[in-house]
């Protein structure tokens, strides 16, 4: 009789790539949690793993063009890749560059995923090793973490491919999202950052049904979700909202300190004419209006932005219009960029004419002078202030180092740096209060009080 082959004593383990925007981040997160559950080990690097993992971007040709590259380098350092994420969702377009990848998943595939990792080495079962963290595994530091609240979108933006990658809007159970939130508040989580492709949208295609949570039923509505993760006592931050009227309702949230005053909120341009083009809100009177009108009810309120240049059809005046609106507007914190014609794109068939490169990089380096003199001025009104700042790398003491971390006005990675001098040393992790000494354009300087 033969002999069973014996499994390998040694955990198998996977190295991963994470590419994208916050929400990929989520799904790695996910998928992480399941390898772990299982036994699999995370490798430091590609050399060391039976195995790599590719979570893609397929956004924008620039984002396919990075993925494709940390597909070759995977290939290049281990052999053993497998696909998966927004660019798994063309996988012709992998498999015509590398034919040797052991598997391509599209985006929120988990189970085809693990399944792929099964096939290409199988899982070593030891019950204390199969022991997890009940917030499951986590990419961010221990202070912060993203919390996806729903897939996909059903939004038309002309210049968009979500749809197509993601699938139409499915909304989490809002009492699943707050036990997912209460895990991680009990595992030292400080600040909750929210996100989907369209928070604002949020729960309408289950037609807002409730759930059980607890000892009552929860809506499956934005503005009762927002209440009930400010009741954790946590920084809530709000991403990717649209300027929809029924967010007037979390202003006042804000103004009782339930979450954070700030808005991500992606206006994409400001040119009627341009708007209509990408299937956007177009009224932008309405929209400065609004953003008055939340203002003068909560003072503190920060808003962050994405535009988009050189969309087709932009002539120069429409130009002039954004940069108009953006200083009536007095966005804090916005990113520009240039428009790319990504294949499948409704934009492709508008038969717009195309903004030369050459004018797109103009008008891109003259949205972010525009952008950078806003939010100098802006920036200014905080001296003197004392601000709550989250520390995100130690500093302090006898070390003399700077800390630094993040003002409520501030998502990580992306927006602006509190640089904190302190007598004593301070924690990654710590909400401190500090005294604003000097700002630059986007960042603050000061001292813990």
């Amino acid at each position: 009789m033969q002999d069973k082959p014996k499994l390998s004593s040694t955990a198998p383990r996977v190295s991963f790539v994470s590419l994208g925007c916050p929400k990929a981040l989520v799904d790695s997160e996910r998928i992480l949690t399941s390898l772990r559950a299982e036994g699999y080990e995370l490798a430091r690097n590609h050399a060391g793993a039976d195995v790599v993992v590719v979570n893609t971007c397929g956004f924008l040709d620039s984002a396919k063009s990075e993925s494709l590259e940390a597909i070759g380098a995977a290939i290049a350092e281990n052999g053993k890749v497998i696909v998966t994420g927004c660019m798994g969702a063309e996988p012709e377009i992998i498999s015509k560059s590398f034919p040797q990848v052991l598997a391509i998943t599209g985006p929120q595939q988990y189970e085809s995923v693990i399944e792929a990792i099964h096939q290409a080495v199988t899982p070593l079962h030891d019950p204390f090793l199969n022991l997890l963290p009940e917030q499951g595994v986590k990419l961010t530091p221990r202070h912060y973490a993203y919390l996806k609240i729903s897939e996909g979108c059903d939004n038309s933006c002309s210049f968009c491919i979500i749809p197509h990658l993601r699938g139409p809007l499915v909304s989490r159970p809002a009492a699943e999202v707050m036990r997912e939130a209460e895990k991680l508040a009990q595992a030292g989580v400080k600040e909750l950052l929210v996100i989907s492709q369209d928070t604002s949208a949020y729960g309408r295609d289950l037609n807002y049904a409730d759930s059980q949570f607890g000892s009552y039923r929860l809506r499956t509505r934005f503005i009762d979700l927002a209440r009930a993760l400010g009741d954790l006592n946590l920084w809530i931050r709000l991403h990717y909202v649209y300027p929809y009227p029924h967010v007037d309702e979390i202003i006042s949230l804000m103004s009782a300190g339930k979450v954070l005053p700030y808005l991500d909120i992606p206006f994409q341009h400001a040119a009627p004419n341009v708007l209509r083009a990408m299937k956007r809100p177009a009224n932008e009177e309405k929209t400065l209006a609004r953003i008055r009108s939340w203002r003068a009810a909560c003072p503190e309120l920060t808003l962050r932005s994405t535009f988009i240049v050189g969309f087709p059809g932009e002539t120069e005046a429409d130009f002039e219009a954004l940069l108009e609106w953006l200083e009536e507007a007095e966005i804090d914190r916005a990113g520009a960029f240039k428009y790319e014609a990504v294949a499948g794109a409704p934009a492709n068939a508008l038969g717009l004419a195309p903004v030369a490169p050459e004018i797109k990089e103009i008008r891109w380096r003259r949205f972010m002078e525009k952008q950078q003199k806003i939010s100098e001025r802006l920036m200014k009104r905080k001296v003197g202030k004392r601000l709550s700042v989250i520390i995100d790398h130690a500093g302090g003491g006898a070390s003399g180092v700077l800390a630094k971390g993040r003002t409520q006005a501030d998502a990580p990675q992306i927006d602006g740096v509190a640089y904190v001098a302190s007598r004593r040393p301070i924690r990654a992790g710590e909400i401190v209060s500090v005294k604003v000494e000097r700002t630059d354009a986007y960042d603050i300087y000061g001292a813990a009080v």
